[in-house]
């Protein structure tokens, strides 16, 4: 049964920077080494998250790098900025409006921490459940 876990932003450390949750859904990924795709909401933000991929955490180094390259298929995590293309793989993390494409058997949801921001989350929520996902919610 695939699965959709959503991670609200709680703490401040998140809430300051929602892109270093990111970072660490993708650096707990690469630990348990389940290749992601990170489906960024704006080519902006993926360039944001692969710089912040090289420098959060000083002492690891996370493979990664934008999509687009001959090397996709074997680099651990993978930014897709809306309109390229990638072959799927068995974990997402979805930062967009819409519900993550594809087939994967776990999604990960970030969720942001105003209230104003989470109507497309609990769309998201409602849409997996209708397919169903076995759902979690986490607070973060």
């Amino acid at each position: 049964m695939p699965r959709a876990d959503f991670y609200l932003i709680a703490k401040p450390r998140f809430r300051d920077d929602p892109l270093l949750l990111v970072c660490e859904l993708a650096k707990r990924a690469f630990e348990s080494g389940q290749p992601a795709l990170i489906l960024a909401h704006s080519a902006d933000q993926a360039d944001a998250l692969d710089e912040k991929l090289w420098e959060f955490d000083e002492q690891a180094f996370l493979p990664h790098q934008l999509a687009g390259d001959d090397d996709d298929a074997i680099t651990p995590v993978l930014i897709v900025a809306p309109g390229s293309e990638t072959p799927d793989r068995a974990l997402v993390i979805n930062l967009r409006e819409e519900c993550a494409p594809g087939l994967f058997e776990r999604v990960l949801e970030v969720v942001p921490a105003e209230e104003a921001q989470r109507a497309g989350s609990r769309e998201r929520w409602k849409t997996y459940k209708a397919a169903g996902f076995e759902l979690a919610k986490h607070d973060m």
